[in-house]
C-alpha cells in the first residue's frame, strides 16, 4: 500500500512539473481568432510604413502650395496696369502741335523761314520809294505783332493742360498705390515719366514761340535802324531845293 501512494505522489509531481515547464514556455508571437492572424510586430510597422507616406504625402501637398503661390505672385507681377493716360498726354501736345502750326505770316519751317528772313529782314531794298520802305516797315511790325499773339496763344494751351497733367498725375499715383505686381508699379512709374514729358514739350514749345517772337522784334528793330538810316542819309542829301511856283488862290 504504501508503494501504490507512493506511486500516486511521484504522478502528481510530475504533472504540476508538466504544468510549470509549460507555463514559463514563452507564448507565440500572433494569434488566431476567427481563421484570422494578428502580428503585433507587422502590424506595427505597416503603421510606421502609413505615417511616412502621409508625411511624404503631406510634404508633396506643401511643395503644390508653394509653386501655387509663385506661380500667382509670377501672375500678378506680369499683369498689366489697367489705367493708361496715354492717350489724353498724345491729345494734349497734338494741340500744342497745332496751335504752333498755326503761326501766322512767318513761318515755323526752317527752310520756308529762311526764304521769308532774308527777303523781309536780311535783304533790305533801300533803294526803293519812301512809300516801298513804309510798306517794309508796316509788314515787318505786323510780323512782331503776330509772333507775340502766337506765343500767347501757345502759352494758353500750356495752362489749359496744366488740369489734364494734375488728373493724369492723381490717377497714377492712385493705380501705383494700389499696384498688386511689379509690372504694374513699373507702368505707373513709366506714365508719370510720361506725364513730366508732356510737360516739358509744353515749356518748351512756350520758350520756343516766345524765342521767336523776340528774335522777330530783334530782327524789326535792326531793320528800323537800317531804314532810318536810309531815310536820314536821304532827308539831308542836297537838293535841288525849292522852286517857286505861281499859285491860284481865288478864282476870277
Amino acid at each position: 500500500m504504501k508503494s501504490s501512494r507512493l506511486r500516486q505522489m511521484l504522478a502528481a509531481g510530475v504533472a504540476v512539473l508538466s504544468l510549470t515547464a509549460t507555463a514559463l514556455v514563452p507564448a507565440p508571437a500572433y494569434a488566431q481568432f476567427g481563421g484570422i492572424v494578428y502580428d503585433p510586430s507587422n502590424y506595427a510597422q505597416n503603421v510606421l510604413t502609413a505615417a511616412r507616406t502621409l508625411e511624404q504625402i503631406n510634404n508633396q501637398i506643401r511643395q503644390l502650395q508653394n509653386q501655387a503661390t509663385s506661380l500667382i505672385n509670377e501672375a500678378r507681377n506680369l499683369a498689366s496696369l489697367p489705367t493708361s493716360v496715354l492717350a489724353p498726354l498724345q491729345q494734349q501736345i497734338r494741340q500744342t502741335q497745332q496751335l504752333i502750326g498755326q503761326a501766322q505770316r512767318i513761318s515755323t519751317d526752317v527752310q520756308q523761314l529762311q526764304t521769308q528772313f532774308e527777303s523781309q529782314y536780311k535783304s533790305l531794298n533801300l533803294t526803293g520809294t519812301q512809300a516801298s520802305m513804309v510798306q517794309g516797315a508796316e509788314s515787318r511790325w505786323q510780323n512782331s505783332v503776330a509772333a507775340f499773339e502766337d506765343a500767347l496763344k501757345v502759352q494758353a494751351g500750356a495752362v489749359g493742360n496744366i488740369e489734364g497733367t494734375r488728373q493724369s498725375i492723381e490717377t497714377l499715383l492712385t493705380a501705383s498705390q494700389s499696384a498688386t505686381g511689379a509690372l504694374q508699379a513699373a507702368q505707373a512709374g513709366n506714365q508719370l515719366l510720361a506725364v513730366q514729358s508732356q510737360q516739358l514739350a509744353d515749356l518748351t514749345a512756350t520758350m520756343a514761340t516766345l524765342g521767336r517772337a523776340q528774335s522777330l522784334d530783334a530782327a524789326n528793330a535792326a531793320a528800323a535802324k537800317a531804314q532810318a538810316r536810309e531815310q536820314l542819309r536821304r532827308f539831308l542829301t542836297p537838293g535841288r531845293g525849292y522852286v517857286a511856283t505861281s499859285v491860284q488862290m481865288f478864282r476870277n
